[in-house]
């Protein structure tokens, strides 16, 4: 499994997929099982995953296929690392990333890549996957918890140069591709599950979660000790409420800032044990962060192209 950077420019050959650990917990209480997929193409049992359409994310691509292979709705979580393996036939590479998905809804229908799908519990899925790669993507799902709190700390989208704005800063709004870069967030934040909206009170900030929460219906709270301004007067407040955020019962959205962003990420890692290597943090990005309860457990960064930056615990 590799944690790196997801979109490495110097391989533009390679095909990109993504797909998912799908598990629920068992009708009996005993705890959780997974499923897998039997392909007759390809005569195999393995995890439900497929190729990106062009212009998709991963984090897309992954709630999509797993519906299109198993008729089941997901809740993205944990993300699990990546595996890269040769085309048969063909001078390229296959790489697919995973999460950690909880069903949502849906029940399966065989259709013409999928015939059946089966549930087993931890103990017995090893061996019923047909590839070394697949149990390999399957003993990082076990290395925590499958349930874990998520926390989407979103950087402000696109608001132009602050010395072509004549009004006070703190009113500075999205320009035209930040007004975009918003827009896309929505359906990525929605495939982990969003339901809460948090935001520091400057304007940008707002404007940059104010499509997600017209898609949910839902108000945004102003959170003015994660601005710039409330950060830096008064740290370890704003660190604090940070931490109050985490939810075992909602996904939160977090909207701040780029002076606030790498200070909080770098204090709660070292807090919790967990490496979160440097990203570029660039307006309109989001990292997507993983609890157990209330400890950071993973981190991973989805750029504003809204391809991967990879880090993990």
């Amino acid at each position: 499994m590799d944690g790196g950077s997801f979109w490495d420019p110097r391989v533009r050959a390679n095909i990109h997929a993504a797909g998912t650990v799908l598990w629920r917990r068992a009708a009996n209480g005993s705890g959780v099982e997974i499923a897998i997929v039997h392909r007759p193409k390809y005569q195999d049992w393995s995890l439900p995953k497929g190729k990106l359409d062009p212009g998709e994310t991963p984090v897309l691509a992954a709630v999509r296929e797993t519906a299109e292979e198993t008729g089941l709705d997901c809740r993205l979580g944990r993300y699990l690392g990546h595996v890269t393996y040769p085309i048969p036939g063909h001078r390229k590479l296959k790489r697919v990333d995973y999460w950690a998905a909880e069903v949502a809804g849906g029940a399966f229908t065989a259709n013409s890549e999928v015939d059946e799908l089966s549930w087993y519990p931890m103990d017995r899925v090893m061996d019923q996957l047909s590839y070394p790669m697949d149990r390999q993507v399957v003993r990082t799902f076990m290395r925590l918890p499958a349930h874990t709190s998520t926390v989407l700390l979103v950087r402000h989208a696109k608001a132009g140069r602050r010395d072509r704005f004549s009004g006070p800063d703190f009113e500075r709004p999205l320009d035209r591709a930040g007004r975009a870069q918003a827009d896309a967030l929505v359906p990525n934040l929605l495939a982990f599950g969003a339901s809460e909206i948090f935001s520091a009170d400057p304007l940008r900030c707002v404007q940059t979660v104010t499509p997600l929460a017209e898609k949910l219906g839902a108000d945004i709270q102003l959170e003015p000790l994660l601005s710039e301004t409330g950060y830096a007067a008064a740290q370890d407040e704003g660190r604090a409420r940070a931490v109050e955020l985490v939810s075992d019962a909602a996904v939160r959205v977090i909207c701040s800032q780029g002076k606030v962003i790498p200070d909080l990420l770098a204090w709660w890692a070292e807090k919790d044990g967990v490496t979160v290597p440097s990203a570029r943090n660039r307006k309109g990005s989001v990292w997507v962060l993983s609890f157990v309860k209330g400890r950071l457990v993973a981190a991973n960064h989805l750029d504003r192209s809204l391809s991967m930056d990879i880090v993990g615990s």
